[in-house]
């Protein structure tokens, strides 16, 4: 028996390029399964392989634990137990006795043939990935070797890498025999040590490509500073020149945008927004946000957070499709921002506006201006959407828009029970006012317009920038609330 572990240590080591020792320790994992097999209860089993002359011991032992932390008698001993084994034992410690060897050979073709066939697999694997750890981080080619349904298995040559499903490009499709090229990472798995992995989804796949294309990155004249993705879809990229006679931006463009299309072909055709580095974050994300007219840019240095006005014309624009323009400026930049219409901050249905969703909807004032920016500015408008809608306003999520949509539908609910409760003194009876049905008696009590004189009290321009109607309408409201003003005692 100890000539055919050695045979079998030699044989192996030799053929699959592994040390000795991953072999005697596969052979031991083997040998204590097999001993395990003889009792009938759980128990810690560990054999121990003399690497010169093949022989072995096998020892059974058992955790030391307190009273509190006892659960089974094959894996556990009491301190008074064990005491009576080693005087010496303590809790924590573990307590061994030696038990008779199982033979090797009876077990060669069972449990020893498996724990081999695994442990030489993970040392073959944790030797590739040695091999290659130098070029972590770095983009690779490969060949498609296998096709499942959570990941692609990656030829490198020397070795294999998984691309997960999760770390393609939305949209890609690839087959047996198909290259292609990823950033190469490292994976670590449970109780399986770790592997080579590919990535087509992060941001350094776009700054390894740019390397590729543009000769000044890799000599370093120009700096890739950061990069924010959204895979698949768009990218925004701050690069910096490190000699003031080289435009970074457009090296990175290359002649008749060559070199970044070389890139974006690559990645599918995925937009690719390259910007001016600046050390100040407002003058980045200027730079990043493009054509967007920006009014102002207030700044809240403890949170990190930047709040920008821009025109209304450009909030869209400024937002992006999904909120994107703004994640990818965040991301690019490392601050939160807060895209809101200037005009909106600055006139009085817009501060009314809000000011009535963080009183009615019980929320803080950010998330009210978002609201509102987005288009709901009343509750009206929050209640009658869904909660799908609502979650694509950053910040939310479908638990938090179900919760508001409630609110709204609460908040109106007691304000028309107000309004139907009222007295019949037309000083105060808002919806006595001849054209004010119970929608609009809604709508102007959540902007502060409760009575028939608050609405007597309001000019045409006030009521038409809380209100959403046209001058004449509002001016023929008006006299109708001031009615009773005229009439004889």
């Amino acid at each position: 028996m100890q000539n055919e572990i050695l045979l079998v240590a030699e044989s192996v080591s030799g053929e699959k390029g592994l040390a000795q020792e991953i072999i005697f320790e596969a052979i031991e994992s083997a040998l204590a399964i097999a001993t395990k097999r003889r009792y009938t209860e759980p128990s810690n089993i560990k054999v121990n392989i003399d690497k010169k002359t093949g022989d072995y011991e096998s020892f059974r032992y058992w955790e030391v634990v307190s009273l509190e932390d006892f659960e089974d008698p094959g894996l556990h001993l009491l301190l008074e137990e064990a005491k009576k084994k080693d005087k010496t034992a303590d809790i924590g410690t573990r307590i061994q006795e030696k038990i008779k060897n199982v033979e090797f050979g009876r077990i060669a073709a069972q449990a020893a043939k498996q724990v081999i066939v695994q442990k030489v697999r993970e040392a073959e694997r944790a030797k590739i990935v040695d091999q290659y750890r130098p070029v972590l981080g770095q983009l690779i080619n490969g060949t498609v070797k296998k096709v499942s349904r959570e990941f692609l298995i990656i030829d490198l040559g020397d070795g294999e890498a998984i691309l997960p499903r999760t770390e393609m490009i939305p949209g890609e499709v690839y087959r047996i025999g198909d290259r292609l090229r990823g950033v190469l990472e490292e994976e670590e798995r449970e109780n399986k040590g770790s592997q080579l992995a590919l990535s087509r989804r992060c941001p350094e796949m776009v700054e390894e490509l740019f390397k590729l294309e543009v000769p000044e990155i890799s000599e370093q004249v120009i700096e890739i500073k950061s990069v924010a993705r959204d895979a698949g879809s768009r990218t925004k990229i701050a690069v910096k020149t490190n000699d003031n006679r080289i435009d970074p931006v457009g090296a990175c463009v290359g002649m008749r945008g060559s070199r970044v299309q070389a890139v974006s072909s690559e990645l599918g055709n995925e937009r690719l927004d390259i910007v001016i580095w600046d050390d100040d974050p407002a003058e980045l994300l200027i730079n990043a946000m493009g054509q967007v007219e920006i009014d102002s840019i207030v700044f809240d240095e403890d949170k990190q957070v930047m709040e920008v006005a821009v025109t209304k014309d450009t909030l869209a624009q400024a937002i992006g499709r999904s909120g994107q323009n703004v994640r990818l400026c965040s991301q690019l930049t490392g601050w939160k921002i807060n895209v809101v219409d200037k005009d909106l901050t600055n006139d009085e249905g817009g501060a009314q506006g809000i000011s009535a969703l963080v009183e009615f909807l019980d929320v803080d004032q950010d998330l009210a201006t978002a609201l509102f920016n987005e288009g709901y500015t009343t509750l009206d408008l929050v209640s009658s959407s869904n909660n799908e809608d609502l979650a694509e306003i950053e910040g939310l999520d479908k638990e938090i828009a179900e919760l508001l949509i409630t609110r709204s539908k609460e908040a109106l609910l007691t304000l028309a029970m107000e309004i139907s409760s009222e007295t019949d003194d037309e000083t105060e009876d808002l919806i006595s006012v001849e054209g004010v049905n119970m929608d609009l008696a809604l709508e102007l009590k959540q902007k502060g317009i409760k009575t028939r004189n608050d609405l007597a009290e309001q000019s045409v321009n006030e009521l038409t920038e809380l209100v959403d109607m046209d001058e004449k309408k509002a001016g023929e409201l008006i006299m109708k609330a001031r009615e009773h003003w005229f009439k004889e005692e």
